[in-house]
């Protein structure tokens, strides 16, 4: 029996404790997030486990819990940080053909006349987005330039925080009426995956498609091209185990940002052999 750390919130915990263990893969919940732990006296040994499954979200308490453990990682704290970066993700898909909304990383504080520039490349509105957060907390569309300074202002106060450790963000074009898809790729293949819609008794004016924000995920037949576009991203940023997020508009498909921390849902979103997938990469890990 391999035995595998489990650094996820407990829903993906609990969803993956079952299959994985029908074959052969002990799964333990090492959760680093909203608790204490002793250095001296730890709750976890450091022969106690084969591999990890997914680096923590938070890099300091990671770097704690890698520490402890000493495991090979399915998505390490590096390949984390690559799928976080958000225009760094754009930027190699760009540059490997893979199509993305067009983008602009802003360096906060920036010149108002840069940031007015960024702005006109685009035909409003514009999407705001913070480059490493999640859930889709703090993105926002504008579609006038004094709005849009406005946001760029409030985002100027929180950076002036010293603590803030990323002080960039995005400025991306907006894909009107686009259908959401989150694509599973596990070890270069996809395995499945889910479209994202708001529900139709939510406001008229409701356009973000995050899980967290409302958004109801249905399992759906992926589509070949979609299949081909999500294991063309995995493969461009060196990623085993990601989520693709896709928007798909009128005239053509974008990869809109990547996930290497993707929550599991059930498994009937997902492809018969999701599981036997997984568990491959997971002894491949540890074997490394």
């Amino acid at each position: 029996m391999l035995d595998l750390a489990v650094a996820y919130r407990e829903e993906t915990f609990e969803r993956m404790r079952d299959p994985l263990a029908e074959r052969g893969i002990a799964v333990h919940h090492v959760p680093s997030e909203s608790r204490t732990i002793s250095l001296s006296d730890p709750p976890w040994s450091g022969d106690e486990f084969d591999a990890g499954f997914v680096y923590p979200s938070r890099a300091m308490e990671g770097g704690v819990v890698d520490a402890l453990i000493d495991v090979p990682w399915v998505n390490d704290r590096e390949t984390v940080l690559t799928s976080r970066n958000k225009a760094g993700a754009i930027a190699a898909l760009e540059r490997a053909g893979v199509p993305v909304p067009e983008s602009v990383l802003v360096s906060n504080p920036a010149d108002e006349s840069d940031l007015l520039a960024a702005f006109e490349r685009f035909d409003p509105p514009v999407v705001l987005k913070p480059n490493s957060t999640t859930r889709g907390v703090g993105v926002a569309k504008v579609g006038d330039a004094d709005s849009y300074l406005g946001v760029t202002d409030y985002l100027d106060l929180v950076h002036d925080y010293r603590a803030t450790g990323d002080k960039s963000f995005l400025v991306q074009e907006y894909v009107p009426d686009a259908t959401d898809y989150r694509a599973m790729v596990v070890d270069g293949e996809c395995v499945g995956g889910v479209e994202r819609r708001i529900p139709d008794d939510a406001d008229g004016d409701r356009w973000k498609h995050n899980v967290h924000r409302g958004a109801k995920a249905t399992g759906v037949d992926l589509p070949a091209n979609l299949r081909d576009l999500a294991e063309r991203t995995a493969d461009a940023l060196g990623i085993d185990y990601l989520g693709v997020d896709i928007l798909v508009g009128d005239d053509r498909a974008v990869v809109n940002e990547t996930n290497a921390r993707p929550t599991i849902d059930a498994q009937t979103k997902y492809d018969d052999g999701f599981y036997d997938r997984l568990a491959r990469l997971i002894r491949r890990t540890a074997e490394a």
